[in-house]
């Protein structure tokens, strides 16, 4: 049997407190591989958040010169993780959300040959320091992303996640925000096969870095749900626009022909008469914009596909990683 590489990626923003105790809790050896070497992604840290991934052990690391959000630095440390030869890799967070232990469940489906991607389910509603409105917007957002991506997932914002090599290869993401919606409607639309499993989490060590309150974490998913529906459903989500507001055009009309048709006047309701032509051509132009975003989506299909063969040369080529540092030897 081949010998595989596991590499474990943890992005990191200012995370030198919380490092030290998630990287002690991540197995340094697993059952089906022969090395397990752990990535830190410094997201432009101003603190020895560097230092401290050296002195835990961390054989590898991945220094972005500025703080590009996680969705960057996610980006990044998987086309890190492809150049230093790695078979599987496992995306975890710097704050211990996730317990270590859990790696071998991960990627046991991918070691099995059912899976080329696992999600970690961390089972919502028992997580205790999430709201109601966070635990309904996850069930809300999961059941979106379940339809566009044809996939089964439960917890879509989990970002516990494996990869194989294969799936890690075709993986482009392009929102400014997070990976992890994105990322799961990639694979389903290139057909990844998808897996879950279910796995524990650590108590809370500090408030999200990404959401100030609740209620901002509500605004921003929201929008980023509907940017990546409209974006990857363009003419699914116009149509349907297209539709509604056709359908208000025919209501703008109906005082005009109930009185032309019953009566014989066609001489009245002029503002009925041109808000319903203003609404039709709005319709009409929703629906151009669903055939123009069409055929971008299939513009875009091409271009990941392009990314995927440019990454493979790249692979061949022997292409050093972006932004690299070696951390400490190999134990």
């Amino acid at each position: 049997m081949a010998a595989l590489k596991l590499i474990i990626q943890i992005p990191c923003l200012n995370e030198e407190e919380t490092l030290p105790a998630t990287i002690a809790d991540l197995p340094r050896s697993l059952d089906g591989f022969d090395s397990v070497e752990l990535l830190v992604i410094d997201d432009g840290s101003t603190d020895r958040t560097v230092a401290v991934a050296r002195e835990c052990g961390v054989e590898h690391i991945v220094r972005l010169t500025n703080n590009k959000g996680l969705a960057a630095g996610f980006q990044a440390g998987l086309d890190a993780c492809l150049k230093l030869g790695a078979d599987v890799v496992v995306n975890t967070d710097a704050d211990n959300q996730y317990a270590g232990a859990d790696v071998a469940k991960l990627v046991a489906p991918i070691l099995a040959g059912e899976a080329d991607m696992v999600v970690g389910d961390r089972q919502v509603e028992r997580i205790e320091h999430f709201s109601d409105a966070k635990k309904q917007l996850q069930h809300w957002g999961s059941w979106v992303v379940r339809r566009v991506s044809n996939t089964e997932v439960t917890d879509t914002t989990s970002g516990f996640r494996a990869y194989n090599r294969e799936a890690a290869l075709g993986l482009l993401v392009t929102d400014d925000f997070t990976y992890t919606l994105e990322s799961l409607i990639q694979a389903g639309k290139m057909l990844v096969a998808v897996d879950q499993v279910e796995i524990a989490t650590n108590p809370q060590t500090r408030e999200s870095r990404l959401f100030d309150s609740t209620g901002a974490y509500v605004r921003r998913n929201t929008l980023s749900i509907l940017r990546i529906y409209a974006r990857y459903e363009p003419l699914r989500v116009f149509a349907g626009a297209s539709l509604i507001v056709a359908v208000l055009a025919l209501a703008a009309w109906l005082p005009f022909l109930i009185d032309w048709i019953f009566n014989g006047d066609s001489s009245g309701h002029i503002q009925s008469l041109i808000l319903g032509a203003v609404l039709f051509i709005a319709a009409l132009q929703l629906m151009a914009l669903g055939v123009i975003g069409d055929l971008l989506a299939g513009q875009r299909v091409m271009t990941q596909r392009v990314f995927e063969r440019v990454r493979r040369v790249e692979l061949s080529l022997g292409v050093e990683p972006s932004h690299y540092e070696r951390g400490a030897p190999k134990r």
